[in-house]
């Protein structure tokens, strides 16, 4: 190798590791005004706080199925996981983070086999995003303060909305309202 190839890929690297490590480094980007909510669905406030990022730490705790739905935009089957169908009254929580999603109360039987919604808990909870993949447009859905990939949302829902927030199962964390 050549001196002049050396450094070429010397400060080539030392070029990407910086541009890595400033696309790491937090600002007004990274963060995101969210809505807290207690476990039994009352607003708690808005909050403004650093966007999260544990992706080591989400590939350990979440099931495989869970961290290529939530992470790499994955799908889970229809009808085949456990809660898609779930009705009793409650809140759906962010697997990856815990933010507040939707309200067991705006639930509803699409009969596509993955929970269903007329909307979100607060519209600054969820973030849409045009997506383009397979050839088709769409909007899908994600959780503002992870990014985690929760489903789509489509304009074939009931009222008061006409919405159809279909999410995936397993994106979701259910907690039943306290009695």
């Amino acid at each position: 190798m050549q001196r002049r190839d050396f450094l070429l890929a010397v400060s080539g690297m030392a070029l990407a590791y910086s541009a890595r490590s400033l696309a790491k480094t937090p600002d007004a980007n990274d963060q995101v005004t969210i809505m807290r909510f207690s476990d039994d669905g009352k607003p708690l406030g808005r909050v403004t706080l650093a966007k999260v990022h544990k992706e080591a730490e989400w590939k350990a705790r979440l099931s495989p199925l869970a961290y290529e739905v939530t992470r790499e935009q994955g799908t889970e089957m229809a009808f085949s996981q456990p809660g898609y169908n779930r009705h009793e009254p409650g809140l759906y929580r962010c697997v990856c983070c815990d933010n507040a999603l939707f309200d067991a109360a705006t639930k509803y039987d699409s009969g596509t086999g993955w929970p269903s919604f007329w909307q979100p808990i607060a519209a600054e909870n969820v973030r849409e995003i045009r997506d383009h993949m397979f050839g088709m447009t769409r909007t899908e859905v994600r959780c503002a303060l992870c990014d985690a990939h929760l489903g789509h949302v489509f304009d074939d829902g009931p009222q008061p909305t006409g919405l159809r927030y279909c999410m995936n199962t397993v994106a979701l964390r259910f907690v039943p309202r306290p009695k």
